[in-house]
């Protein structure tokens, strides 16, 4: 990069924490309508999928919760691609707009005793429509974090993980406080549409700030390309590979955390305000400790610090739920989520940092895209029904925790590969 060109990029950047702002507000609240609908799952399942079977009903909850991640790769290609095409900026005031609208179905839609097969049928169609938001979502907002501070990409990536701490923090929030404050008469008739309309509330704020953002200095900079994902697909397969299985243990452990609510009601007969206030701890280690494992990862690098935390969480796991499940309480479950939480950030943490650096400037939003949401897809989205799947079939409590051994082997073979391949540190 030449001299004028180092200067242009210096006079467009943006203010840094502006930019920080912005992103995170948008991509916390896109996160925030998915999450509450996995942390209300028990209640979702007995008013829209009642079978008579309270487990066939939260499987068949579960089970629409990870339909939705089929459209995932859907929006990463299409999204993606649009946000190497047209910018960051557009790719991200459309996911949202997206996610608000697929949020309001969800909000104002009769239940089962109300409309019969229509409510379950519509509701999917609305998970749907977040799912194809969401494909996009991940990698337009890593992207533009990323582009704006290229010298400390780790730390502002990181910011897209710290978010998504902000968004377990508000989901589990409204959850202590509305099972603890509400009759379950209340909870089923009307409180637990209370988060999605708060979504509805903050959609517009959000969606006015991303489109006042200017748009990333190296996406301005660098040659655009027509052909985003046949470029991708023809010349970086070696890199989807190798980012796809550093995503696992990152969604696992994420989507792991989304189901101890479930988990603690069902599994450990914790009351609900009990289990969503332990999640809530998690979401605040998430959201205060993502942005220093963000900088650690710019000066001692990326997957040296996930190399770390992923072996930690495969040797932890096992008797951390054997620990929980024999001491079923409050304190035990605090525990539980505080080791949780600051592993799976020491690993999540540096994840969009490397991600970002996995492709080139030209096809990052797709590359980045496709391999987090094909992985979310397969790993993270029926992670929850997998693991009520587990404990069936296993009549295993402690069942959660082969499940993240499995995807701390694969992200571990996966880091090893960026080392050895692609040179990263």
């Amino acid at each position: 990069m030449n001299a004028t060109t180092s200067a242009s990029l210096a006079a467009s950047r943006p203010n840094s924490w502006r930019v920080v702002v912005a992103a995170s507000i948008g991509n916390a609240l896109e996160w925030f309508d998915l999450v509450v609908y996995g942390f209300f799952a028990v209640l979702i399942a007995r008013l829209f999928f009642p079978t008579g079977n309270d487990t066939v009903s939260l499987l068949l909850t579960l089970g629409t919760f990870g339909v939705s991640f089929f459209m995932r790769p859907l929006g990463a290609i299409v999204i993606g691609a649009y946000a190497d095409r047209a910018g960051r900026k557009a790719a991200l005031t459309l996911s949202i707009l997206l996610m608000m609208s697929g949020t309001l179905i969800i909000a104002i839609l009769p239940t089962y005793q109300t409309i019969g097969l229509a409510a379950p049928l519509i509701l999917v169609a609305a998970r749907l429509m977040q799912g194809f938001s969401a494909g996009g979502e991940f990698g337009s907002a890593t992207a533009f974090l990323a582009e704006h501070e290229p010298g400390r990409r780790g730390f502002f990536a990181s910011w897209q993980v710290a978010s998504q701490g902000l968004t377990t923090l508000l989901a589990a929030g409204f959850g202590v406080v509305l099972t603890g404050k509400l009759s379950a008469g209340q909870m089923a008739a009307w409180g637990w549409r209370v988060p999605f309309f708060f979504g509805l509330l903050i959609g517009p704020v959000a969606w006015y700030i991303r489109t006042r953002l200017d748009e990333t200095p190296e996406f301005l900079a660098a040659e655009t390309t027509t052909t985003p994902l046949r470029d991708t697909l023809a010349s970086q397969k070696l890199r989807l590979l190798i980012a796809m299985g550093v995503v696992v243990l990152g969604t696992v452990s994420t989507y792991l955390v989304l189901f101890m609510p479930t988990y603690g009601i069902k599994q450990l007969g914790l009351a609900p305000s009990v289990a969503f206030a332990a999640i809530a701890l998690t979401g605040l280690i998430q959201m205060v400790f993502a942005p220093l494992v963000g900088h650690l990862s710019d000066r001692h690098g990326r997957t040296r610090i996930m190399l770390t935390s992923a072996v930690l969480l495969f040797v932890l796991i096992y008797p951390a739920f054997v620990y929980l499940v024999a001491h079923p309480s409050f304190g035990t479950l605090i525990v539980v989520q505080i080791v949780l939480g600051f592993l799976m950030t020491g690993y999540f943490g540096a994840l969009p940092g490397l991600l970002s650096e996995i492709f080139p400037v030209q096809t990052r939003t797709t590359g980045m895209s496709l391999s987090y949401n094909i992985a979310v897809t397969i790993f993270g989205g029926f992670g929850p029904f997998i693991i009520t799947w587990l404990i069936g079939a296993t009549g295993s409590k402690v069942a959660p925790s082969f499940y993240m051994m499995f995807a701390a082997v694969l992200s571990l073979i996966a880091l090893i590969a960026a080392r050895r391949k692609l040179g990263f540190s």
